[in-house]
């Protein structure tokens, strides 16, 4: 069986976004120490898994990123949760494109059907997606092999939490308090105790802290 692994990052009052899901606290704390322990993470994923709001945003952004991030999002497969299915996801090249003017909104529903996906776009465009969470977890932990490595959402987080399909929690904890925000625990049933295994500062003062259910 093969753990799956949420990792998020978080205030050092517990929250993973603001009210208006801004994130734009987590990257002035990114140092190369942060960089370094989130690409070993990425890399050591046999699948990512997302819910559908966060397909959406990653599909858009990173098949066209030169980040340090993004071949191991690119390459590693993919299984997105959403009930309701997947429309096509956006394509971010076509609207940087029309933003800086290189073509005419008019054009742009033409342009992205006669477009041929590069290897990239597909491995987006084409992922595995289940509306049963559940099953579709067990499933992926019986399969055996790296480790099943969940992405945020606020929403999907917190259905992970609370059907307790989390085995080990690897969260970035940052040196702000942002005073009110969304908690991926507020849809806990009962406390849960938990391990600490390991926890690593970096030079910014973040922290990364891993645990398991005691």
């Amino acid at each position: 069986m093969r753990p799956l692994i949420l990792k998020m990052s978080m205030s050092a009052d517990g929250f993973v976004c603001g009210p208006e899901n801004q994130v734009e606290w987590v990257f002035a704390s990114m140092d190369e120490g942060a960089n370094a322990w989130t690409m070993d993470l990425l890399w050591s994923a046999g699948v990512h898994v997302m819910g559908s709001r966060t397909y959406y945003d990653m599909a858009s952004y990173w098949p066209y990123s030169t980040e340090i991030y993004a071949a191991p999002m690119n390459e590693i497969p993919k299984v997105i949760f959403s009930r309701a299915g997947l429309i096509e996801p956006p394509r971010a090249r076509l609207a940087i494109r029309q933003s800086d003017g290189a073509i005419s909104p008019g054009e742009t529903a033409a342009t992205d059907a006669d477009r041929a996906l590069s290897p990239v776009e597909a491995a987006w465009a084409e992922p595995r997606v289940s509306g049963d969470l559940e099953g579709t977890i067990a499933r992926l932990k019986a399969e055996g092999g790296k480790p099943i490595l969940a992405h945020g959402g606020v929403r999907f987080a917190r259905s992970l939490m609370a059907a307790d399909l989390v085995d080990e929690l690897r969260l970035l904890v940052h040196p702000v308090l942002l005073g009110r925000g969304k908690s991926i625990f507020s849809e806990l049933a009962a406390p849960k105790t938990l391990k600490l295994l390991s926890a690593s500062v970096f030079a910014t003062g973040a922290m990364a802290q891993v645990y398991r259910p005691a």
